[in-house]
């Protein structure tokens, strides 16, 4: 691992992740100023999945407070190996009903809550874990919209008020908002201002019924200044800060 590491990054990772970090940052708060809106109402989450529990600490070295991962298998271990981090973990991948009784022993957020019978198991699970409610964030498929996407995860816009509702009636969650990733079909593919737009309508009727979930997770490292010009509360981060990597394992 090491060799392989050395070959792919600098040997001054932690100056490689200052300068990444600071490069988004300026990203971030330059976006904030073109959208007339105070750097404190976006947070940075590092989306630290294929890196390994070193670099996590590197980060919090510098500050990183939010990081995500999206894959049970990478994410339990280096939680783990985190553990005396003051970290808070947002799980973003797709979520299998047979990993959340992992997944809820780590992870403050899931931002991907898809489908009823996942929030059945997250509520058993968190309520069998006898810990503090679980943040949950209804995935939103844009693509689903135009009837396109139909393997991709996230529920069409007009189930979202049902699984909200579901989520906020769940013992044991929390619902904290919604999360879309920019689709790759349909009429907003290709149009992140567009998409992200819509994904504000659809947060504004959310709170409307639930005034709390006031999370708006949107943008990645390509796209997060539409998103913050949308008004993404959340933009999710990893390769502008960690630079290209292949996958672990």
């Amino acid at each position: 691992m090491t060799n392989q590491q050395d070959a792919e990054f600098p040997a001054d990772r932690l100056g490689q992740l200052k300068a990444g970090l600071a490069d988004v940052e300026q990203r971030i708060a330059t976006a904030c100023e073109a959208a007339g809106r105070p750097r404190s109402e976006v947070t940075l989450i590092v989306v630290t999945k294929t890196y390994p529990a070193s670099d996590t600490r590197l980060l919090a070295s510098l500050g990183v407070r939010e990081v995500a991962e999206n894959r049970d298998q990478d994410a339990a271990p280096k939680a783990a190996d985190c553990a005396d981090l003051p970290l808070t973990w947002h799980f973003v991948g797709q979520l299998q009903t047979n990993k959340v009784r992992s997944v809820v022993r780590y992870a403050h957020h899931i931002h991907s809550v898809d489908r009823d019978r996942l929030v059945t198991a997250l509520s058993e699970a968190v309520r069998r874990a006898e810990r503090p409610d679980l943040g949950c964030l209804v995935q939103v498929a844009l693509e689903r919209e135009a009837g396109e996407g139909e393997g991709r995860a996230g529920v069409a816009p007009e189930q979202v008020a049902a699984l909200a509702d579901k989520i906020a009636q769940a013992p044991g969650l929390r619902l904290d908002g919604v999360m879309t990733v920019a689709p790759l079909a349909g009429p907003l593919a290709g149009d992140p201002a567009a998409a992200f737009a819509r994904l504000t309508e659809i947060a504004t009727a959310v709170r409307a019924s639930h005034p709390a979930a006031t999370m708006v997770s949107a943008g990645m490292s390509g796209d997060l200044e539409q998103a913050i010009a949308a008004g993404a509360t959340h933009v999710r981060v990893g390769t502008a800060v960690l630079g290209a990597r292949s996958r672990l394992g």
